[in-house]
């Protein structure tokens, strides 16, 4: 395929991937869903062009902006209170699945070493990042869930990784060490914190040096791939490494950027994402023409992988279940005889928890690289990519149903300590003071006394309101709605003034940044 005939396909898949995104609006379908289908229904089209996947470029194209987009909007407190059950989750859940559908593998293939078993296991066995992400996104959750499944899918692709990595060098080279194996994995692990570290605190030190919003803005996109590289050039974590610099990005950029960079970093950011993690979903549509052909008759896979694929996808997602409950009950019982120190999830929130565990992108990347003289290679190409499938197109599509019907309970111990009413009269105090020190001239006498009255009566409405919680929230709903109508009105009179052209472009947009700003912020205090 010629480099501009490339170009046009990926340039045809983006416009799919608006077409499918709008589509799932309309009729209320889940986005990754709808994307993995209609990505595999345009692969079968007559005269569609093969799709050949790299699988290091996936990984190295996609992974880093994903995992970075998740860490830089994590909040790091909870992060740390919910560790023991994040590492759980994304190391322990990991090795446990491994060694589930290691042995039923070995089960139903006997003469399959058991090296290549645990390869199957560890391709099978991280949750993925943009799955969760694009779940998460649809669906509402206590704090506690939140911070466990986003948690988990920051950190699982590395023990994943490992696993697998290690799992393949036993199949090829006939010799394994549990000891070598555990020593590596933590180097990986700690090395990819000190590369992620230094990679962030570059970039905090960078950014308060380079003072032009466009290269700011431009320096943190580029921090992920920065990160993820440097990492497996060092032979370290890369996902460690791009997890690490997204938490110090995060942390850091309510004091590095200014106002106009966040807004702006931000809407650039939003759309990279969604471009991104949707195309990773149309690209797992896409590439099962890739499938088909590599296996030939469709026939062989029914006949004679379909029981093993079956039975191994179901091991897959009961080993999830098994582990979360057995995890929950331990906990639960060393709560009983007075160990405090971690709280049991309940049965409720351990559905939920157990149910969401779908696999994507990191699972179709290493499927993919599998070497030649793997044994078994088409069983587990097909059984990954059955995997991926039934985890989003079964799960996720029906997680939103399982969280209503489950209604998990938020742990009062995950709330922070002060909420969010709490924290908005603080932050209208402080700005109170500091109009009241600024208000008034070197004789003492007010200069701005409108200004401090707005101030005031945002300080004080907390007090002076009766009524409920909601009630307040209610009626301030009403009062920005007002300012959106207005902010809208005078847009519409902006662009008749200059379409009968009483104003020239340059008026048009100065004065239409002043509205769109002032909307953003009735939009976000609104909601």
């Amino acid at each position: 395929m010629h480099a501009a005939a490339g170009f046009e396909l990926i340039i045809a898949m983006f416009l799919v991937i608006v077409g499918l995104h709008y589509l799932a609006r309309r009729l209320s379908l889940p986005p990754a869903a709808a994307l993995i289908v209609g990505g595999g229904a345009v692969a079968f089209l007559p005269g569609a062009p093969g799709i050949a996947i790299d699988p290091e470029l996936v990984l190295v194209l996609f992974l880093p902006p994903l995992l970075m987009d998740g860490a830089w909007f994590t909040a790091i407190a909870p992060f740390r209170r919910q560790m023991a059950g994040i590492l759980s989750l994304a190391v322990g859940a990991v090795f446990f699945t491994t060694a589930a559908v290691a042995v039923v593998t070995k089960l139903l293939l006997p003469s399959l070493p058991w090296a290549a078993c645990v390869v199957l296991g560890a391709i099978l066995s991280p949750p993925d990042a943009v799955s969760a992400r694009a779940v998460l996104q649809r669906v509402r959750l206590p704090r506690r869930l939140s911070t466990l499944l986003e948690g988990e899918s920051l950190l699982n692709d590395a023990a994943g990784l490992v696993l697998f990595r290690f799992a393949v060098a036993a199949v090829l080279t006939g010799t394994f060490s549990l000891g070598a194996a555990t020593g590596t994995f933590v180097l990986l692990v700690l090395g990819g914190v000190a590369v992620g570290a230094a990679i962030g605190g570059t970039w905090v030190a960078l950014l308060r040096r380079l003072g032009d919003d466009t290269l700011m803005i431009a320096a943190t996109i580029l921090v992920c791939w920065s990160a993820y590289i440097a990492g497996e050039l060092l032979h370290v974590s890369g996902v460690i490494a791009v997890v690490t610099a997204g938490l110090i990005c995060g942390w850091y950029q309510h004091v590095v950027f200014s106002a106009s960079v966040r807004i702006r970093a931000l809407a650039f950011w939003q759309v990279l994402v969604f471009l991104l993690e949707a195309a990773v979903f149309t690209l797992i549509g896409l590439s099962l023409r890739g499938l088909f052909d590599r296996i030939g008759d469709p026939a062989r896979i029914v006949g004679t992988m379909a029981v093993p694929v079956l039975l191994i996808v179901a091991a897959v997602i009961v080993a999830r279940f098994v582990w979360i409950f057995g995890t929950d009950a331990i906990v639960a019982l060393l709560g009983r005889a007075g160990w405090t120190a971690a709280r049991p999830l309940g049965s409720r929130a351990a559905l939920v928890m157990s149910w969401a565990g779908m696999r994507g992108v990191v699972t179709l990347a290493v499927a993919l690289s599998l070497p030649e003289a793997m044994p078994a290679r088409d069983l587990m190409l097909v059984t990954a990519f059955a995997v991926i499938l039934v985890t989003v197109l079964v799960q996720g599509t029906s997680l939103g149903w399982i969280i209503r019907r489950a209604r998990p309970r938020e742990d009062p111990a995950a709330l922070p300590p002060l909420d969010l009413s709490a924290a908005e009269r603080e932050m209208f105090r402080a700005q109170l003071a500091a109009v009241e020190r600024e208000a008034h001239d070197e004789r003492g006498e007010l200069v701005h006394p409108q200004l401090l009255r707005r101030y005031r009566a945002r300080a004080t409405a907390g007090e002076t309101f009766e009524g409920t919680d909601e009630e307040r929230r209610d009626a301030i709903a009403r009062h920005f709605d007002v300012i959106i109508a207005a902010v809208q009105a005078g847009r519409a009179e902006l662009v008749r003034l200059h379409r009968h052209g009483r104003i020239d472009d340059a008026t048009l947009h100065d004065l239409e940044h002043d509205l769109d700003l002032e909307e953003l912020g009735a939009i976000a205090a609104k909601g």
